[in-house]
């Protein structure tokens, strides 16, 4: 137990601060402090002994000096029993410190304003808060550190059981300064790094991967019971839960999965996705979002049990009503009226999730980690497709039909794991294949399904990720009865595949563009 005689405050955070304030005073522990904080605890009734009394040196600069002090770091730095390090504090005049509390500059919060300057920015980068916590942190053998205002309560009543602190108690305070200090040092690395280079983004790589992400929400496993995992970062600023029971790891996947593919579709007709393990397995539009999910859900009545459905317009109550006829796990929507929360809210178990923001277009890079302590860092995949961009490559042009289905199932088969084959029409899927490692197999399986829902393919358009590079996925499409493909084009063999094409009388487009997802 270490026993806790001198403290020293500062603090921007001032929540909570008054009562553990008196804690500490009524267990006779002498408090030092700085600037506001001491002004609120002096307000308050409490003594408190300035921190440039303390140290014979003035705050000076602003404020920006007046913790680096050897009195100040000596008294929390100095090894308790060490014969040379008390000397040295007696012939200076160092009394120890016992206890330290400090929250720092509130960067984030100041940054994350829409006015805010770079001198904005800069002032709000705390110097004298970090060093203090580190030495602290440092020195947890003897010194208690706090940087949370959450941890109040675990030292007030250790202190007022019995004078002081454990040492489990000061090595968890510890590991938590360490943490917090390196987001905040994170936080400002970002935004300096943004901040130099005018704000816009440049064909640069950054020279370091900076990573700020605080534990939002311990999970109940990982992709299995036997993994442990917790979800990072600020995924409860874009989803908001407004039903059901916590969201699992898988969920968060499918979820994110299912609103990047829905965000493709904002602005358009009443849009519905239903997903399972991040592969669309159902996309339809139509009048209405019912008249969407029949659309949707006629692509492969197996494979949305326990899937995930995205709207890309509030879901009313007409469409929550044929949703409800079977198991989902998430339902992802910009708002639920009143009527679909009654209908669908009965399901105790069916999260519903309000996306709050695009989650698609949020961050400019897309980060993988490699399990070899390495990093996969790429541009995100928001390359759009429009009619101007296709180059038609066959005797024949598509249709204006035609070519609302490419343009349909292009934003669709961008989302399907490669190899990925897509059949639409326009406005609704018909097959679809994923994941397979030939893109044959991935053709003959979305002909498989479509089959399996009793969806006629004649007519149809065939979209694919990458290249055929050869010519027999194309030829199986036009045997299915698909009339027209869109690809990116590319591969050796393309004379081949569009000779093909012009064969059995298909249109053919090429985008320029690929969009694998591994």
């Amino acid at each position: 137990m270490a026993k806790i005689q001198r403290a020293l405050i500062s603090v921007s955070d001032k929540d909570g601060l008054l009562p553990f304030a008196k804690t500490l005073a009524e267990a006779g522990v002498e408090i030092l402090s700085t600037g506001g904080t001491a002004r609120v605890m002096r307000e308050a009734g409490l003594t408190v002994i300035d921190v440039s009394d303390y140290t014979g040196f003035p705050e000076m600069m602003d404020g920006r000096v007046k913790t680096l002090h050897p009195k100040v770091h000596g008294g929390l730095l100095h090894i308790r029993g060490n014969a040379e390090h008390e000397t040295a504090c007696a012939e200076h005049g160092i009394e120890p410190i016992d206890l330290v509390v400090v929250n720092l500059y509130p960067f984030e919060a100041t940054v994350a304003k829409p006015d805010a300057t770079l001198a904005d920015a800069i002032e709000n980068i705390d110097i004298g808060g970090p060093s203090m916590l580190r030495s602290a942190a440092k020195n947890h053998e003897s010194v208690t550190v706090i940087t949370d205002p959450a941890d109040y309560a675990a030292v007030a009543a250790q202190i007022q059981s019995d004078g002081g602190t454990t040492l489990e108690l000061r090595r968890t305070l510890a590991a938590k300064v360490y943490a917090r200090t390196a987001e905040y040092d994170a936080a400002i690395a970002a935004h300096l790094q943004n901040a130099f280079s005018g704000g816009e983004a440049t064909d640069e790589l950054p020279a370091e991967l900076l990573v700020k992400a605080p534990l939002a929400q311990v999970l109940r496993y990982g992709e299995n019971p036997h993994q442990r995992a917790g979800l990072y970062g600020k995924f409860n600023e874009y989803f908001e839960q407004l039903h059901g029971k916590a969201l699992s790891y898988n969920n968060i996947l499918d979820a994110t999965a299912a609103a990047n593919l829905i965000c493709e579709f904002t602005g358009d007709a009443p849009t519905l996705a239903i997903l399972k393990h991040t592969n669309p397995c159902g996309m339809g539009q139509g009048a209405s979002l019912r008249e969407a999910w029949g659309r949707a859900f006629a692509t492969d009545n197996q494979a949305p049990f326990g899937g995930i459905i995205a709207v890309n317009r509030p879901l009313d109550g007409d469409c929550a009503e044929v949703i409800a006829g079977i198991f989902s796990e998430v339902i992802i929507a910009p708002d639920f009226t009143d009527e679909a929360k009654a209908v669908l809210q009965k399901k105790k178990n069916l999260r519903l999730l309000r996306m709050l923001k695009n989650p698609f277009t949020a961050v400019a890079w897309d980060v993988r980690n490699t399990g070899a302590e390495s990093f996969l860092v790429q541009e995100r995949d928001i390359k759009t497709t429009t009619a101007d961009d296709l180059k038609v490559v066959t005797e024949r042009a598509p249709s204006d039909d035609e070519m609302a289905a490419m343009l349909f199932g292009w934003r669709v088969v961008k989302h399907v794991k490669s190899n990925a084959i897509v059949y639409c029409g326009p406005g609704y899927t018909l097959g679809i294949g994923a994941g397979q490692m030939s893109r044959i197999d991935s053709s003959r399986i979305a002909i498989w399904k479509a089959g399996e829902a009793k969806l006629p393919l004649a007519g149809s358009v065939v979209c694919s990720d990458a290249f055929f590079p050869f010519a027999d996925g194309l030829i199986a499409a036009a045997e299915a009865g698909a009339t027209a493909a869109i690809q990116p084009g590319g591969s050796k063999r393309d004379e081949e595949v569009i000779a093909a094409a012009n064969e059995r009388g298909m249109a053919m487009v090429f985008t320029g563009a690929r969009h694998f997802r591994h």
